[in-house]
């Protein structure tokens, strides 16, 4: 047979057990406190009862008149059985000075002697006494009667120790009723409690908690993801170690809300959003973020759970397939041209004007060398050249040209190993890009890059890249607007827009330089201009370094 392992009550149930052990232990402690209570007190009250009443009777003239004949008792007990049943005692009895009863509830008993003390009566005191007499255990009083100084009599009342205990049973009774109502009433509210509770921690004992929260912390730790959760009121209730990096936020930052953390603007729309957020890019400081957001709701809002990516060098990469792809299409444009211009020089020469093939041959031989030409002229850094010469052939195929201004000059080796090639090609290309686009479809559309370095002797120099174009210009009143992730004057296509520039001042600004937008020259188009600090150069350059004019 096996043995089945009881599993812990959920942590709702313990609770509810003490709750209820705890009101039951101080309902029945209150109970007892005030039986013994009200039993002193009941017993006070009888000792107060019937020494009141013996000494009204003791004080009754005609008490000491009737003590004063040959029969005391003819007159005595009729009396004392009518004060007996008018105050309430159980018992009054007259007697002699000696303890020979005059009066007693039994007639028989008249004549005996009293059972009890009576010396200190005698001296002329009064007192009460819980003694056992003919009646049983009672609190009796015994108080003197006294005529002219002297003691002629006494007179004892008391009430039965049974009689009080029924009392005060009776009180206890009541008592016990309430005590029970108020168990019944703190049950049914503990149960209520624990029934919140319970749902609250969906039904799991102390130690499974205790368990979760071990998995939590270890999880938060061990993902590399940002985690951020908001509260309500959008301040942050949770971060990991992820979301710190990601973010950029150091300290305790807890309890802190969202829109003081020092965000990017869109970044911090995002967060704020009362809607979800699904896949949204959004580049910081020196990274670019993937970030989702999804509310917490159970009947009204409670917070919001956002999960961060770091997509930094996935976007490098499209970027960089990007222009490859542009470049693989002025390739294949190219292909396609060449394969035209091929079948020309055949027929020319099957014509039998070999001359005439030559001389078109050489010229589109020459025509392609010049480009080369101009630009590795200007501009003999590898990559930069690179560049520019796959995005010449891009505005050509979208019917724009691309001109390189041969007043710029960046030397080969000249470029810090602190400017990475890759930024370069972010900086430019997405600048290049943007001119296209804004000189497409307009006339005479032309883009003019310039990129120059200017170093003075003895301090550090700058790489400045300029790019022109003569499209429809920017409005002063949206130049910021052009760096904010998502803005576009242009249709969002498949991929989207509005991150091209936005990568841009990202890039400008993780290496501390300053970006630029203004109207080109005659006031046709615009003007981007991008100024990066220079360090020490990878090595040195082979000639002389020389500013061109921007």
């Amino acid at each position: 047979m096996r043995l089945r392992i009881p599993r812990p009550r959920s942590l709702a149930g313990q609770l509810f057990a003490v709750q209820a052990v705890l009101i039951a232990v101080v309902v029945a402690g209150y109970a007892l406190f005030t039986y013994v209570s009200d039993r002193h007190q009941a017993e006070d009250a009888a000792r107060r009862q019937v020494l009141a009443v013996a000494g009204s009777v003791a004080d009754a003239p005609s008490v000491r008149t009737a003590i004063g004949t040959d029969d005391p008792s003819a007159r005595l007990q009729p009396y004392a059985l009518r004060v007996t049943a008018d105050t309430g005692v159980d018992f009054i009895t007259i007697m002699d000075p000696r303890g020979i009863r005059w009066t007693h509830p039994h007639p028989d008993e008249i004549g005996r002697k009293f059972l009890g003390h009576i010396a200190e009566a005698r001296r002329g005191t009064s007192f009460t006494e819980t003694y056992t007499g003919t009646l049983g255990a009672s609190v009796r009083a015994v108080v003197p009667v006294e005529d002219d100084g002297k003691v002629v009599g006494l007179v004892s009342a008391g009430i039965r120790v049974e009689a009080i205990s029924e009392r005060v049973e009776g009180q206890v009774t009541a008592l016990v009723g309430w005590a029970a109502g108020a168990l019944a009433l703190g049950a049914v509210g503990s149960y209520v409690v624990n029934a919140r509770l319970r749902r609250h921690t969906h039904g799991m004992n102390a130690t499974e908690l205790s368990r979760m929260h071990d998995y939590h912390q270890a999880a938060l730790h061990a993902v590399r993801e940002g985690l951020l959760m908001l509260d309500g009121r959008f301040r942050v209730a949770l971060i990991n170690d992820g979301g710190r990096e990601l973010l950029g936020v150091a300290g305790d930052v807890v309890g802190r809300p969202v829109a003081d953390l020092g965000l990017p603007a869109s970044l911090t729309g995002a967060l704020l959003a009362s809607e979800p957020r699904v896949d949204e890019v959004h580049p910081t400081a020196d990274r670019v973020l993937v970030v989702n957001t999804s509310p917490v709701s159970g009947g009204e809002r409670r917070g919001t759970v956002v999960t961060l990516r770091d997509v930094t060098e996935l976007q490098s990469l499209m970027g960089e397939l990007d222009s490859e792809r542009g470049f693989v299409q002025a390739l294949r444009s190219q292909a396609h041209e060449a394969a035209n211009r091929l079948h020309t020089v055949v027929s020319l020469i099957e014509l039998g004007r070999a001359e005439e093939a030559v001389e078109f041959a050489t010229a589109e031989l020459e025509l392609a060398q010049a480009l080369t030409d101009q630009v590795v002229a200007a501009v003999s850094e590898p990559v930069l050249a690179a560049l520019l010469l796959g995005k010449t052939a891009q505005a050509n195929e979208r019917g724009v040209e691309l001109v390189v201004s041969a007043d710029g000059r960046v030397d080969d080796g000249l470029l810090p190993a602190g400017l990475p090639a890759r930024d370069l090609v972010t900086v430019l290309g997405n600048l290049i890009d943007n001119a296209v686009d804004a000189a497409q479809g307009s006339t005479g559309a032309r883009v003019t890059v310039t990129a120059c370095t200017r170093r003075a002797p003895g301090e550090r120099g700058e790489l400045v890249l300029r790019v022109a174009d003569t499209g429809g210009g920017v409005d002063p009143a949206q130049a910021d607007l052009l760096f904010r992730r998502g803005y576009s004057t242009k249709p969002a296509g498949p991929g989207g827009r509005g991150l091209g520039l936005a990568l841009v001042r990202q890039a400008v600004l993780r290496h501390q330089g300053t970006l630029t937008v203004g109207e080109s020259d005659g006031g046709r188009g615009a003007v981007f201009e991008v100024r990066l600090p220079l360090g020490e150069p990878a090595r040195a350059p082979r000639d002389a370094v020389t500013g061109g004019v921007v």
